[in-house]
């Protein structure tokens, strides 16, 4: 029989609903980021990847605000003092990258060099941010890096998860589910 964890032990609605919308679209921003090099079916996808990446910037701002506001459920007692520093570090390093990349990602869209139609999903157009091409140009070479490094952090994200739920069996990957069931 399914038990659901108390509400006091979960996410608010709110919380989970911010993590899986971000979630969804880092992951499709980041095989479109990652792939449109190798793919070439992928490059159609970019002023899509632009789009979602500033909505993951707004998205992001809104979570952070409300994160600061509403505390977390605290972790389970048994957790490590080990685990809960580099449970924190990550959240926290992802919040910061959630911000980053698509800020890096508009700084190189910006430049004057070569500069393309910059729509959210073709409903408006977003402003360019006033640099010049050494600034778009270091904003490339960050947006790059930091690709990589979100890949790796939501990679060891999702496996802390799974260790969490399928080899500790306890309770950490059920705060965030929508269902909050066993």
């Amino acid at each position: 029989m399914a038990t659901r964890l108390p509400t006091t032990q979960r996410y608010s609605s709110i919380a989970i609903a911010f993590h899986w919308t971000i979630a969804l679209l880092v992951i499709v921003n980041l095989i479109v980021g990652i792939g449109h090099e190798a793919v070439p079916a992928l490059r159609a996808w970019m002023p899509g990847h632009k789009a979602i990446g500033i909505t993951v910037l707004a998205l992001t701002l809104a979570r952070v605000a409300w994160r600061l506001i509403h505390r977390p459920p605290p972790l389970p007692a048994f957790t490590p003092a080990w685990e809960r520093g580099v449970a924190h570090a990550t959240h926290w390093t992802l919040y910061l990258l959630l911000i980053l990349m698509p800020l890096t990602g508009w700084l190189m869209v910006s430049g004057p060099e070569g500069r393309r139609p910059f729509t959210w999903f073709g409903a408006f157009d977003i402003p360019y941010l006033p640099v010049g091409g050494t600034t778009a140009g270091a904003g490339h070479e960050a947006h790059g890096m930091l690709g990589w490094l979100m890949l790796a952090l939501v990679l060891l994200h999702i496996a802390a998860a799974l260790r969490h739920h399928l080899i500790l069996r306890d309770s950490i990957l059920l705060r965030m589910l929508p269902s909050g069931r066993r």
